[in-house]
């Protein structure tokens, strides 16, 4: 008999421990593989990326199909649209969460399992090593005893072999189960995957990503792109651009506790005025509770819109204004008032208007007042200013919609006037 048998206690054949050695070597590099097994390779991650990406283009189509005549609809098909998209948007959040729940409960199996398989295939290795060296020692001490005792030596090899075998078979079956659950956790791993990738280009779209969202404090990222950007310059006749057309800003939000609705607010940078927004957000339900369809939309959703557009509105103003500040002419945008001050030469400050929506609606903009700011200027009546203020908003729409010519029109009335009023003072002293 050769040092790898051992014999069967039930007849002569030998029981192949060298094959019993292989089995268990195989067992274990199957589980060191399986518990090393590296995630998803870089193309497998891209071509994921890439079925998320079409797959969102063709949800992105199919709503702008479905959605391309949604102007013409009545609030009462508005109002059933935004539901049924809440209700889907919902669905999908709940489905994220009981995806992340398996996926958590799988993992911790798995790891389990795996722990369990390798402390076994080392108490079996062990038990052989056992079970070979007392078989050796049997072997050559057997001449020295009695029939009795090498009896009970090959009944109890027999029972040790039954019981290595019953392991054996247990963990194979344990390994199959294992396979089966890291099929399922490969599975769900990529489905998940697939909800991130699609979620990232969501956030690219909107502009919007929650950073933080802890008890009743909400941190936003707002990524604000200036619409329309080239037009409105051309229409101002800008040139030489140099302003970023993508502005990054962050909201720290306290909510009403158990809602959504925004309570404090702080933005940072602090370069827009949101205070009458922040106001709007506090009575969203009450300001609109006569329109079905905005009652269905969340009010926070409403607030990072409506900053937003403030953001790419007062941007835009800011750099028209700058633009249009020349030697002779000092402009200030006032984003609180919606108001721009341009000072001309004389010492007379201009307070204009903006209209709503200026400049990316290109409408007229409206003289409200002339004020004396020098020691020259204050020997102007009231009345004489006035009549410039009339005069200049009588002027045509087209020439009030430009900033640096609507300020440059009211600077020429105003030398008119004072010229013409200089000269009836002449000739009235003459007579």
């Amino acid at each position: 008999m050769s040092d790898g048998e051992i014999l069967s206690p039930s007849s002569s054949n030998p029981l192949d421990v060298n094959s019993i050695r292989s089995r268990i070597g195989e067992l274990r590099d199957f589980y060191e593989i399986s518990y090393n097994s590296p995630e998803l390779g870089p193309e497998e991650t891209q071509k994921v990326l890439n079925e998320c990406a079409l797959e969102l283009e063709k949800k992105i189509d199919k709503i702008i199909s479905e959605s391309s005549n949604i102007s013409s609809l009545p609030d009462e098909d508005l109002g059933e649209l935004f539901e049924r998209l809440k209700t889907e948007l919902s669905a999908m959040e709940g489905e994220n969460v009981k995806i992340d729940s398996e996926i958590d409960e799988l993992s911790r199996r798995y790891v389990e399992d795996y722990s369990n398989l390798g402390s076994e295939l080392e108490g079996i290795s062990c038990s052989l090593n056992f079970i070979e060296s007392q078989s050796l020692e049997k072997a050559k001490d057997g001449m020295l005893t009695d029939c009795s005792d090498h009896t009970e030596d090959r009944a109890n090899l027999s029972n040790a072999h039954k019981d290595t075998k019953f392991k054996m078979l247990e963990l194979s079956h344990q390994i199959e189960k294992n396979k089966t659950t890291l099929n399922s956790m490969q599975d769900l791993n990529c489905v998940l995957e697939r909800f991130e990738a699609v979620e990232k280009v969501e956030d690219a779209l909107t502009g919007v990503r929650v950073i933080e969202f802890e008890g009743n404090c909400i941190r936003l990222s707002l990524k604000t792109y200036i619409p329309d950007f080239e037009n409105v310059l051309s229409q101002q006749k800008i040139e030489g651009v140099i302003e970023p057309l993508e502005l990054n800003h962050e909201l720290n939000i306290e909510t009403v506790d158990g809602t959504l609705e925004p309570k404090n607010v702080e933005i940072f940078p602090n370069d827009v005025y949101i205070g009458d927004i922040v106001d709007a957000a506090k009575s969203f339900r009450q300001l609109y509770s006569p329109l079905s369809v905005t009652e269905t939309r969340s009010s926070l959703e409403w607030f990072a819109r409506r900053v937003q557009d403030r953001i790419a509105l007062c941007s835009l103003r800011r750099y028209v204004v700058k633009s249009a500040n020349k030697s002779r002419h000092s402009i200030k945008y006032l984003d609180r008032e919606d108001m721009i001050v341009a000072r001309m030469v004389g010492g007379v400050d201009a307070f204009i208007k903006l209209s709503q929506g200026w400049p990316f609606l290109n409408s007229a903009l409206e003289l409200i007042s002339l004020k004396n700011s020098s020691q020259y200027s204050k020997e102007i009546s009231l009345s004489f200013l006035c009549k410039i203020v009339e005069v200049a908003n009588s002027l045509n729409a087209n020439s009030r919609r430009n900033i640096s010519s609507f300020v440059d029109s009211i600077e020429e009335i105003l030398m008119q006037k004072t010229r013409e009023e200089l000269q009836a003072d002449n000739s009235s002293a003459a007579k």
